[in-house]
């Protein structure tokens, strides 16, 4: 059995990694020449200003007294510049949007994890090819830009990352920041003879990053007061910015400044996904090689957005996101971004007809470069030579357009073998499971025949040849080694399916003698309870639908004439769970009156339990009745540091270093604790709930800190449940509830074989897992992810950390799990069940799940979109593997007893 998880997880290793390979290859292509416009640029330098997380609407709308928050901007508009909306391609995130406006491409998937602020491919940027870059802002940013540049010409000055904190006072000094930097920055230049004449080159870049507005929409809301006062305060800042210019370059009309945003922001604080909020962003344009505002009656927008802002009357110029990189590249006169997919807006650009053409030319030229198909361009400049401009545009956003389309058909070409060779792979694999089960688990082939054969000679012969020429295949092809991989691993699966053709023979005997109507029930439910948790996964209200159903189930069977109370607890608390997936995920406001009702509960559950166990006088000595009052005390304590928290954010005097204290340690006793309590198995499971939910408390910020305390009260009922039904059908308990142990040593000749009701007991865990998923993991990590709301880890920092923040969410998603798998110990030592058998059974159910999903991952959308397809399909393959890893954490917290003045050691009574 040890082999065969092994390779288990070797396989499930092997299907999980072809998801790159098919779905999240990088679209990048190397090896083009570079491509500019042969006339002279209208510029010499640019000035690039990006606040991080503006919204289109905070920009260009006007205040309560219509007076607008950002006065220099709006006057850029009416007076000076172009203006429209960028629109940004989910997922509307820093890094993302950063490269596709400065790069001109939209990032492939895989790029974050890979590396927040390191390059995990090569690419080329307006930085790279420009003749100097300067920059100033976040270090999250400026990186990624500089180490991907050849040459050492890409300059950034960056603050500490501590001061990236959504729990400080004013984090309008993010910006004030760099606006003083750059300030400093001429200052020096004046008297630094070097620094000056590198300024004073041609295509020279300044890039200022404006992190203050972002800061501010995730601690405060775009709604808040702190959010709009930051607009008003890099309004000003670019003002005195332009006029730094003006007077170190003397008004000489060469510089060009564009004004925008990387994504925008949802009124709760969150970005990441495609909501309006999130995808409209502002940009304006002015200085050299802009037009000058256009005054109109009617515009083509049917958006109510003109009328609001009071902008109808000058012309709005939508882009892509992407298209504002070949904008920059076009004004300073720099070769385009060698992967840039973006289109020049040439409607900005204020030019002659031929500057447009060529520089439309080189677009064109440059994006075709990609697709290797250069000769398609002798048409479009024959109509240059001709003067055609106006058909040159024309021509060539067509073929911008067929060869970004081409370059999507090739970049996507292997995608349908790779995806029927791992889908034949998981067909096998799940076959072989199915047919193990059977053979050493079930007793549906115990009358048939148990003579062994072994399988004919042209069997390996026959799947030898066909490697053989699957390999062959792929060598005339070029493909690379994971190719092979993909391809040949199915055969070795279904080599030993066929080895089993015996045991295949003996089931459709012993099949041959069970009732029909009752085969094609069992199938007929199996498949719908595994097509319910499917639909689930999309549709939160099939889990409702579900728990729903599991509350009626003691009523349909004997259960109810057995044990009423139990029933009607089970019902109960099936109902209450219910409730959970309905709730919404994002867009609601903190409600810590339901996280200190939680710890209420708790608190009130532990006297209530303590009391019993004195009143049954079960086994409660005094260090028992210490490590319970611990945990209690525990339990206020994190009450009174949540409560703390908000209140400190909330004056903006940011974490209390005491608070931070306390969570850090009760984070690092939480899985300490359990262990001193007493093993039998009621009181084990009640410490470790107290214990997580200190823990679980600190990282709650609304309803979800109920979440645990119903999911454990109805596994505990799961447990009085099962032992009830596995008496109703004849088996045996030789203990009761309230003297059975947790045990290290498990005698093997207290399991008994799987029967068909066993299927139910294997399906309740993946559903309560998928249960535990749906309502936590969506809302929190995912939503991390996507959304980007980090108000959950407060209580633990404040300062801005992917990993640190990313592992405290996994930390609280893993809480829910650990009761489940606790309880789910307890099951498997009440009912008899040897754990091998029933996580077979899951391995079975998941993989069929796995296989739906496979189908269905995205490479596209927001990081919701993306993420949620993938962890979709991870979540269901490595289900069984993910599961052991967490039974043998929950054998740890159940079996182990660790005594106040002793050693680690198991307990034994």
């Amino acid at each position: 059995m040890l082999l065969f998880f092994a390779l288990g997880l070797l396989v499930h290793f092997v299907f999980f990694a072809s998801i790159f390979d098919i779905y999240f290859t990088s679209p990048l292509v190397h090896g083009m020449t570079p491509q500019f416009t042969p006339l002279p640029p209208p510029a010499k330098r640019l000035v690039l200003f990006v606040a991080d997380g503006l919204r289109a609407d905070a920009l260009y709308e006007l205040d309560e007294d219509g007076k607008s928050r950002a006065p220099f901007i709006r006057d850029v508009i009416m007076h000076e510049g172009s203006w429209g909306i960028s629109h940004t391609r989910v997922p509307t995130e820093s890094r993302p949007g950063h490269v596709a406006l400065i790069a001109g491409f939209y990032e492939d998937v895989s790029a974050v994890a890979k590396g927040w602020k390191e390059n995990p491919v090569e690419f080329d940027s307006l930085f790279n090819e420009s003749k100097y870059t300067w920059s100033w802002g976040s270090p999250d940013i400026l990186p990624m830009f500089a180490k991907g540049a050849s040459g050492d010409h890409v300059y950034t000055y960056s603050y500490d990352a501590e001061k990236e904190d959504f729990g400080a006072h004013d984090a309008t000094k993010l910006d004030t920041w760099v606006f003083d930097k750059v300030q400093d920055f001429f200052h020096s230049a004046r008297n630094n003879q070097s620094l000056f004449s590198k300024v004073n080159e041609e295509k020279v870049v300044f890039f200022l990053h404006l992190l203050g507005i972002d800061t501010n929409g995730h601690a405060h809301r775009p709604s808040s007061r702190e959010y709009k006062d930051n607009i008003k305060k890099v309004d000003g800042g670019v003002k005195e910015i332009v006029s730094t210019f003006k007077h170190f370059y003397g008004d000489d009309g060469k510089t060009a400044f564009i004004f925008t945003s990387d994504h925008g922001m949802t009124d709760w604080g969150s970005h990441g996904a495609g909501h309006p909020s999130e995808t409209l962003t502002p940009l304006v344009a002015w200085g050299a090689g802009i037009k000058y505002p256009q005054k109109v009656s009617a515009q083509q927008f049917d958006d109510e957005f003109l009328k609001e802002w009071k902008l109808e009357n000058w012309k709005r110029q939508d882009v892509n996101q992407a298209d504002i990189a070949p904008l920059m590249a076009s004004l300073i006169g720099v070769p385009f971004p060698l992967n840039s997919v973006g289109t020049l807006p040439v409607n900005y650009l204020n030019n002659t007809d031929l500057f447009k053409a060529e520089s439309m030319f080189t677009n064109a030229v440059q994006i075709l470069e990609q697709f290797k198909n250069v000769n398609q361009m002798r048409k479009p400049r024959s109509y240059i030579k001709q003067e055609k401009f106006v058909e040159v545009v024309s021509l060539c956003e067509e073929l911008i357009e067929l060869a970004l389309k081409g370059l999507s058909y090739y970049h996507t070409y292997d995608r349908f073998f790779l995806g029927i060779n791992v889908a034949v792979g998981f067909v096998g694999w799940t076959s072989y499971a199915s047919l193990l089960i059977i053979k050493s688990h079930s007793n549906l082939t115990r009358g048939a025949s148990k003579e062994v054969k072994k399988p004919h000679h042209l069997l390996p012969c026959s799947f030898a040849a066909i490697s053989v020429l699957v390999s062959c295949f792929l060598l005339i092809q070029a493909c690379p080694w994971t190719y092979y991989v993909y391809c040949l691993l199915p055969v070795p699966i279904w080599y030993a399916v066929l080895r089993e053709f015996q045991v295949i023979q003996d089931l459709v005997k012993s099949l041959s003698a069970f009732p029909l109507s009752h085969f094609v029930g069992y199938v007929l439910i199996f498949t719908l309870g595994i097509e319910l948790l499917v639909l689930s996964f999309f549709y939160r209200y099939m889990l409702t639908a579900g728990l729903i159903a599991f509350a009626a189930w003691p009523f349909l069977t004997q259960l109810w004439t057995r044990a009423k109370i139990t029933s009607l607890s089970w019902t109960f608390f099936s109902l209450l769970l219910a409730v959970f997936p309905l709730m919404p995920v994002v867009g609601r406001e903190p409600d810590l009156s339901l996280v200190m009702g939680a710890g209420l509960l708790v608190l009130l559950l532990s006297l209530v339990v303590v009391t019993t166990l004195i009143k049954r006088k079960i086994t409660f000595i005094k260090e028992e009745l210490l490590v319970h009052l611990l945990q209690m005390l525990s339990t206020v304590l994190s009450m009174y540091v949540v409560y703390s928290t908000h209140n400190s954010l909330l004056k903006k005097q940011g974490l209390p270093l005491i608070n931070q204290i306390v969570s850090w340690a009760t984070l690092a006793s939480s899985l300490v604790v359990p262990l001193l309590s007493s093993t039998i198995l009621f009181q084990r499971l009640f410490s470790i709930l107290l214990s997580l939910m200190s823990t679980y408390l600190l990282l709650s910020t609304g309803y979800e800190a109920l979440f645990p305390l119903v999911l454990s009260c109805l596994m505990f009922i799961w447990i009085y449940m099962e032992q009830e039904t596995l008496q109703q059908s004849g088996v045996s308990c030789k203990q009761k509830l309230t003297s059975i142990q947790f045990s290290c040593n498990t005698d093997i000749a207290q399991f008994r074989q799987l029967y068909l009701d066993d299927i139910r007991r294997a399906f309740f865990l993946p559903f309560k897992v998928k249960v535990t998923f749906t309502v936590w993991i969506l809302k929190s990590f995912l939503l991390c992810l996507s959304s980007f709301d980090l108000a959950s880890v407060y209580c633990f920092l404040t300062v801005f950390s992917p990993f640190m923040m990313g592992a405290l969410m996994m930390w609280k998603i893993l809480i829910p799990f650990v009761l489940v798998m606790c309880a789910f110990e307890a099951v498997q030592i009440t009912t008899q069940l040897s754990s091998k058998g029933l996580f077979l059974i899951v391995l079975v159910i998941s993989d069929v799940m796995a296989l739906h999903f496979f189908f269905l991952v995205k490479d596209y959308g927001s990081w919701l979109d993306i993420g949620t397809s993938i962890s979709h399909y991870v979540i269901v393959m490595s289900m069984t593997i993910f599961l052991v890893f967490l039974n043998g954490l929950a054998q740890l917290l159940t079996t182990k007893k660790l005594r106040l003045y002793g050693k680690l050691k198991s307990h034994f009574m």
